[in-house]
């Protein structure tokens, strides 16, 4: 009797855990949607569109992207985004895969831009960059708290380089001729010196001659008549 009633509450347990389950599943996916709803945002509001104001709508005041040697505040963060958008004004980023667990949202992402304009520590190139990264969000209460995002940089300073190297040897060849000439014009303003230094020194070390002592005429002499 004694084993029939533990096997009862054994399996009523089971069946109480999978009904808790089962209704708190419907809450955690409802809130996993709506954080990979806020990370869509940043992406089609805020680098697509350009509608920066957004950032203060779904950024918690206290947000920190935890870069690879130094962390960032929402101030450094959205400075950069800032800065982006002004470098490459039809930039597009498209989403390429989402994934929520808990209150962590990770999306895999593509990089698509013309620079044409300065910013972002370039100069307008008309360069065409396409790169993926990966960035990691936690998202509390409807709003992002932290980040961890990953990209080649080396990529995208490939690509420019691949496209600008007509330039870039134009640039170099240009350097190269300036130089040459600097160090012409410095090459003959010491030969010219070396030449007047020389000069001088043979002055210097020549003998020199004693005048000539030039005799004044004596006055005749007058004799004096008785």
């Amino acid at each position: 009797m004694r084993k029939i009633s533990l096997l009862l509450f054994v399996a009523l347990a089971a069946v109480a855990a999978a009904l808790a389950a089962d209704s708190a599943s419907p809450d955690r996916a409802s809130q996993e949607a709506k954080n990979k709803a806020i990370a869509g945002r940043v992406f089609e509001e805020i680098f697509n569109q350009g509608k920066f104001q957004v950032a203060d709508e779904i950024y918690a005041s206290d947000f920190i992207n935890h870069g690879l040697h130094k962390n960032f505040d929402l101030q450094a963060d959205q400075a950069a985004v800032h800065a982006e958008k002004k470098a490459f004004p039809d930039l597009k980023m498209t989403v390429d895969l989402m994934a929520a667990e808990g209150d962590l949202v990770t999306v895999i992402w593509t990089f698509r831009g013309t620079n044409t304009a300065a910013g972002y520590g370039l100069p307008p190139t008309g360069a065409r960059i396409e790169l993926r990264g990966i960035t990691v969000w936690r998202i509390v209460d409807g709003k992002i708290r932290e980040e961890w995002t990953s990209f080649d940089d080396m990529q995208a300073a490939q690509q420019l380089v691949t496209q600008l190297k007509w330039q870039l040897l134009g640039l170099l060849a240009a350097a190269v001729i300036l130089v040459w000439i600097f160090c012409r014009v410095i090459l003959r303003t010491e030969a010219n010196q070396t030449s007047q230094d020389g000069v001088t020194s043979h002055l210097d070390n020549a003998p020199s001659k004693a005048p000539k002592k030039i005799c004044s005429p004596r006055p005749p002499k007058i004799l004096s008549r008785p």
